[in-house]
């Protein structure tokens, strides 16, 4: 069931998720009037709307529509404004941070600026960020990845989380403390509960989908959503995923096409990976709760003895 609809206000609109916006997108608005449909599509079917903006000032008859009904704004970070943003869009691993407090926020890191990610500006955003969200914008094609340094470094930034806990904080980094407080999947939902409204007035199943292929629409503002497939989309009729427990997994859509040639189908880079989170949470929960630190419902999450679910199937092919 729908629940949100993104509305990219711009070609340039800022990515918050593994895509990136391609080099060769020039600058173009939303049309006013598309814009204003996808509102009143979002009134009708009583969606939630994010907006996400590029990295300049809308014209004030945008701004007009735009606060003319509840939503939510994704703004990438500007060093040079001080706007306000219900979430901002790191883009880059940034040398410090200014002093004052950010709503939730999005790093878009490379592999290679995710494991050079120092801890003095760990300590920066555990004391300003409300909830930080780490994402990999290189982690297609994953097989670059080094997954035994990725858990290396989790390991680490687990240390520094722990003690933030001791010391009596609560730092939120989705990678690793996202899963304590999860009892199911908790998933991007493209194409199930969240679609997107692109510049060109067309649907899409979510922004990554609209970049790589425009001509790859589910409809538009004018005649309604026209999405194949749509069981495909949801997490029952995924046959690994259903069955998993590292909750946390964006099981991303777009890089289970990509890597798989089926949305409902992850590769193994992307389970093993999850699972290392998955593992490193179960142990980040452990330690705090040694300082007496009892955040939420979950009090264990159960070990395992694998990082690809699929070398559980037998299991939970019984379980079907």
């Amino acid at each position: 069931m729908l629940q949100y609809i993104i509305i990219l206000l711009d070609d340039t609109a800022t990515s918050f998720c593994h895509y990136s916006v391609p080099h060769r997108m020039a600058s173009k608005l939303i049309d006013l009037d598309d814009l204003k449909n996808g509102i009143r599509f979002a009134m009708i079917e009583n969606l939630m709307i994010q907006f996400v903006y590029p990295n300049f000032e809308l014209p004030p008859r945008y701004l007009d529509t735009i606060n003319s009904i509840d939503h939510i704004d994704i703004k990438p970070f500007d060093e040079n404004k001080d706007e306000e943003s219900d979430i901002v869009v790191f883009n880059e691993l940034p040398v410090t941070l200014p002093e004052r407090e950010f709503p939730p926020a999005i790093f878009r890191l490379t592999s290679q600026e995710f494991f050079n990610f120092p801890r003095y500006l760990a300590k920066l955003t555990f004391q300003y960020v409300k909830k930080s969200n780490i994402v990999i914008r290189d982690i297609d094609p994953i097989q670059a990845w080094d997954l035994d340094r990725y858990n290396d470094k989790l390991k680490e930034m687990s240390d520094w989380i722990e003690q933030e806990y001791s010391n009596g904080n609560t730092p939120q980094w989705n990678i690793l403390t996202d899963r304590m407080f999860l009892s199911k999947m908790n998933n991007c939902g493209a194409g199930d509960t969240t679609i997107t409204l692109a510049p060109n007035g067309k649907f899409y199943i979510c922004p990554a989908f609209y970049y790589e292929n425009m001509d790859d629409s589910i409809g538009n503002v004018n005649a309604g959503l026209d999405i194949k497939n749509q069981y495909l989309y949801k997490l029952e009729y995924a046959p690994i995923c259903r069955h998993c427990d590292a909750y946390q997994c964006k099981r991303c859509l777009w890089l289970n096409r990509r890597m798989t040639l089926e949305v409902n189908t992850p590769s193994r880079e992307q389970c093993v990976a999850s699972h290392i989170e998955r593992n490193a949470s179960r142990m980040l929960l452990q330690n705090i709760q040694k300082h007496g630190c009892y955040i939420s419902e979950t009090t264990d999450i159960k070990e395992i003895d694998y990082l690809d679910p699929f070398d559980n199937k037998e299991k939970w092919q019984t379980e079907d």
